[in-house]
């Protein structure tokens, strides 16, 4: 029997983060995969980022994770969202190369110290004394460790349809995993199915894109990591902008009774924000168009992925309306879009560290816990990684509050709430957005990696420099004084009121209209700064303008986290029996004895548990 510390259990984002982390923090770890040809696979859209999942590609980076920077490497077009709106909505995109994606995946982790890889399907956990001890492999092979990771994604006991038509398989071209669910079934585990889909797979040859709406990428390009390795993309890559129209929907009606999803085939709950094209059809009924996405796969293919269009309706009525939408007439596909079923355990099993609740030192990540994205699944991978080292070490636990980040909320969701539909991140989902901006990911996090031991000298040395000169800037505003004359032909150029006297520099670079990068440029001894020529004006002064701009918001919301994170302090005794306490209601008592929360802060966040309920809760502790 080899023998490792830790195992994680899956090759794609969840498991290449959690394997990765764990073999850097020193433990001796394997990753096994059924295809080491496919690791981190872009299954869906060949995208990182975007609203919220943007931040939390960016906080990954900040604790030390490799999404950020593979992301860097492989992107073909890059756009940061929202810009008309607030700095907290700000989310940085990233098109990727989806071959490279997986390419330089493999390559990192191939060359990271501690880690070892095994092309093989693991189909049983070996357990004793309610503790995991290692696995077993579909030919009998036995690994032994401290601590085991699952991150099957869709795998478990996956079910395709395309029509009526179904195929056992984890994704296209890949065979399911088997034996996993059975066992945890049968030791207790709550399993359950879910949904979700992807769309066809477009030959660029055969596309029109004189006749779509081209969506170019931002003219200076950002990246997703701090390590202050800069991109330089050659020649971003488009991506283009169609719509469906009447004749597209009534081709796809002709279809819905040959629909899996309609004729209830399909059990597995599916997205509600992300539907199948025919159940958008059906639910917006008086909508006579949907805006779709082409989108690139790489520089060295001619696929392209149709964002907004997945769907599981048989082949012949997908190409039908792909022919019916502008700019596709003609088009020819790859393959085609299909839906997926597959197995997936109620999150509320888990431990805020990701360790189940019932079998000690087994943790699950990713899409087996009910989410969808790879953003929200490596971030889960991370955390389930970082935790389990800590665990086999006698370490406390890492757990990150709703107020520090967006995996903070993502995990506290799905440990508190649960899921009845795939999980995704959303910025309306977090309390402390204006708090959780995707530029200070690294400020946020970054020291906390320092302690974990995920971050190296040179990441702290460049937080330091960055904290240091934003405060330089600031400081130099507050004691700087601007004149008329110096600065009126600037505030008029920018349609903002001129001044009559002197006034402090703080109070122009506080203004909506002025940009803070051009206005310093117009100001008497910046070029003394530290900032000047640092190489990272761009950065620096985004920091500073956000934290000049929206100071009052910013403390606020500071404020208000303060308050409630008292409640995260009051901690409730883990040999605590609910069924006692019967001036609880019946259900609290019901959600509390489930979820065993671990503090007063998330039994108040609990469905179920009323506000009373938390009140008896705080008498009980003598509160």
């Amino acid at each position: 029997m080899f023998e490792y510390d830790v195992i994680v259990v899956g090759g794609g984002h969840a498991g290449c983060e959690a394997a990765r982390i764990c073999a850097v923090m020193g433990a001796r770890t394997l990753l096994v995969t059924m295809d080491m040809t496919k690791l981190a696979q872009m299954s869906c859209n060949p995208a990182m980022g975007g609203i919220a999942k943007g931040q939390i590609v960016r906080e990954i980076d900040a604790l030390g994770g490799m999404s950020g920077l593979i992301t860097d490497r492989s992107m073909i077009q890059f756009r940061m969202l929202n810009r008309s709106k607030g700095p907290a909505m700000w989310s940085p995109r990233a098109q990727c190369d989806r071959m490279l994606f997986t390419k330089e995946w493999r390559k990192s982790l191939e060359n990271t110290d501690n880690l070892h890889i095994w092309q093989e399907q693991a189909v049983k956990l070996l357990i004793e004394d309610n503790s995991v001890i290692g696995i077993q492999t579909a030919f009998e092979t036995k690994f032994r460790s401290k601590a085991v990771i699952l991150t099957n994604g869709t795998f478990l006991n996956g079910l395709m349809h395309v029509g009526f038509k179904n195929i056992i398989g984890g994704r296209s071209g890949d065979q399911a995993s088997v034996g996993l669910s059975e066992q945890l079934l049968s030791i207790g585990f709550s399993v359950e199915r879910m949904k979700t889909g992807t769309s066809a797979r477009l030959d660029g040859r055969s596309i029109d894109f004189k006749r779509m709406i081209e969506q170019k990428g931002d003219e200076k390009p950002k990246t997703f990591s701090y390590s202050g390795i800069s991109v330089k993309i050659e020649e971003q890559m488009s991506c283009f902008i169609v719509h469906t129209n009447d004749e597209v929907h009534e081709e796809l009606r002709k279809g819905l009774e040959f629909s899996p999803l309609f004729t209830g085939r399909i059990k597995g709950r599916g997205p509600r924000y992300c539907p199948s094209i025919e159940d958008k059809i059906v639910t917006f009924k008086d909508k006579n168009a949907h805006q779709l996405f082409i989108e690139p796969e790489g520089r060295e293919t001619n696929e392209y992925y149709i964002n907004g269009f997945s769907s599981s309706l048989p082949l012949e009525v997908q190409i039908k309306a792909l022919r019916k939408i502008e700019g596709l007439e003609n088009v020819e596909i790859f393959r085609p879009g299909y839906a997926i079923e597959y197995d997936f355990f109620q999150p509320t099993q888990l431990n805020h560290t990701l360790e189940t609740k019932r079998i000690r030192n087994l943790y699950f990540a990713g899409q087996i816990n009910g989410t969808t994205g790879y953003e929200e699944a490596a971030a889960q991978g991370l955390i389930a990684g970082i935790n389990a080292v800590l665990k086999i070490n006698n370490k406390e636990g890492f757990i990150m509050g709703r107020e520090e980040s967006y995996i903070g909320v993502l995990i506290d969701d799905l440990v508190t709430k649960g899921v009845d539909e795939p999980y995704r991140m959303f910025t309306s989902r977090a309390e402390y957005r204006i708090l959780l901006r995707q530029d200070n990911a690294d400020e946020r996090l970054t020291r906390s990696g320092e302690t974990l031991g995920t971050i190296n000298k040179e990441r702290i040395k460049s937080l330091d420099q960055k904290e240091e000169m934003t405060e330089e800037i600031i400081n130099f505003l507050n004691i700087t004084k601007c004149t008329p004359e110096q600065i009126n032909d600037f505030l008029k150029e920018n349609e903002t009121s001129e001044i009559s006297q002197k006034v402090k520099a703080i109070s122009i670079a506080t203004r909506p209209q002025v940009e803070l990068k051009k206005f310093l440029e117009k100001l008497d001894g910046v070029e003394y700064l530290k900032y000047y020529r640092s190489g990272r004006e761009e950065e620096i002064s985004e920091s500073a303008e956000i934290r000049i701009k929206y100071e009052g918001y910013i403390q606020r919301e500071k404020i208000i986290a303060d308050k409630i994170s008292r409640l995260e302090d009051l901690k409730i005794p883990e040999d605590i029996v609910y069924s006692e306490l019967m001036s609880i209601s019946t259900e609290g008592r019901q959600k509390l004895t489930r979820i065993k929360p671990r503090s007063i802060g998330q039994a108040s966040r609990i469905s179920g548990v009323s506000p009373s309920d938390v009140n008896i809760l705080l008498m009980y502790l003598g509160r």
